[in-house]
């Protein structure tokens, strides 16, 4: 009996077990080093994309702010049950002026992001009864349950009887 057992518990560790972790990439592949090519007040956007390819998000304020992430998971130990563990979490903010050249990069690897202070405050509704938002959608409701007014139509037959 002992010898079964232990028979299921090796075949259990053996078909669990790899000896290469298995590495789930995403984003931009050495994103630290690349960065180090970038010079600020140098750099134009053309030297970035040929650097690191085009960006994971672009946003558009004063500046083009391009944002470039790279990130690495892989499955943790048996005694977690193998979740996915995040063990490299890079990003890299680089802004750009109105001339294409380089204003500003920011490196944020996976500590930084983990000192970052999340606000927890929640946004309250900010319609009450018998504002226009309140009508407004009192009143889309109202179409979206009756679409051709029939119960309007009932209600005032029935009020002329």
């Amino acid at each position: 009996m002992i010898r079964i057992l232990y028979i299921i518990l090796l075949s259990f560790v053996i078909s669990n077990c790899s000896f290469k972790p298995v590495v789930n990439h995403h984003g931009v592949p050495f994103l630290e080093k690349k960065q180090l090519k970038l010079i600020v007040n140098k750099t134009n956007k053309n030297d970035i994309i040929k650097i690191l390819g085009s960006p994971s998000t672009k946003s558009k304020f004063d500046n083009d702010v391009w944002i470039y992430i790279e990130r690495k998971q892989t499955q943790s130990k048996l005694k977690n049950l193998g979740k996915m563990k995040i063990f490299k979490n890079d990003v890299l903010v680089l802004e750009i002026d109105e001339y294409g050249i380089l204003k500003d990069k920011k490196f944020y690897n996976k500590d930084d992001m983990e000192r970052i202070k999340v606000v927890k405050a929640e946004t309250g509704a900010i319609y009450r009864k018998n504002s226009f938002i309140y009508d407004f959608m009192s009143s889309m409701r109202q179409k979206i349950n009756d679409p051709l007014g029939q119960r309007a139509k009932k209600r005032s037959q029935s009020n002329r009887r």
